[in-house]
């Protein structure tokens, strides 16, 4: 069955660290083609140390994603997105639920006041792409990557991650957002779970919509 994704112009896959957005960002880009924008958390000079120390590392480090972010949402409003596909490993709304775990009062009002102001600015994707995992699943894919700056990463910080993402996406309503179990699946060596995934991401076009694959 040829499946249908002309409706889509622009796509944002989110998830906790580890759960896959960019391997299924450049699996999609693959079958439908387009540009992928990809969260460019490596140039994060920051990161390795938040990771580290968390308490005297967090405001650096939420800002320069805030802004490094945005600076690529400013190259996605730029794209004419009638005749271009853009696909993201990220959305730009998801910082503020980094900015809630990571900042103290005071810092927090500070990037609120400036994250406000960019949030007006951004494209809103057709379809909002939420993977979600379990604790245990998350931490294995993220021990099995072994990133250098991810070796400090804490199960306390994923499990209160999945919390605020949980929360978050449970009250999104902003663009269509179809909600995929990822616990069981292995889309990159398994075909079909890759095809059942993009037959769901095809049919979705309104509304929210949660999916558990049975295989």
């Amino acid at each position: 069955m040829k499946l249908n994704f002309d409706h889509l112009r622009y796509v944002a896959i989110e998830g906790v660290i580890g759960v896959g957005k960019t391997t299924l960002a450049m699996k999609l880009q693959e079958t439908i083609g387009g540009k992928v924008f990809l969260e460019e958390f490596e140039e994060n000079p920051f990161l390795a140390d938040f990771y580290r120390d968390p308490k005297h590392f967090a405001f650096q480090t939420q800002m320069f994603f805030l802004l490094s972010r945005y600076r690529q949402q400013e190259k996605i409003v730029q794209y004419d997105l009638f005749q271009e596909r853009v696909i993201a490993d990220y959305m730009f709304y998801k910082d503020r639920i980094f900015a809630t775990l990571n900042l103290n009062e005071k810092e927090f009002s500070l990037y609120n006041m400036l994250a406000k102001i960019l949030e007006k600015r951004v494209a809103r994707p057709d379809l909002a792409i939420y993977l979600r995992s379990s604790t245990d699943r998350l931490m294995k894919n993220i021990s099995e990557r072994a990133r250098a700056y991810e070796k400090h990463i804490e199960r306390d910080y994923i499990e209160a991650l999945n919390r605020l993402y949980d929360e978050f996406f449970w009250n999104y309503e902003e663009t269509p957002l179809l909600i995929i179990n990822a616990e069981n699946l292995d889309f990159v060596r398994n075909e079909e779970h890759l095809q059942q995934i993009f037959t769901e991401i095809s049919k979705h076009t309104a509304g929210k919509k949660h999916v558990s694959f049975d295989f």
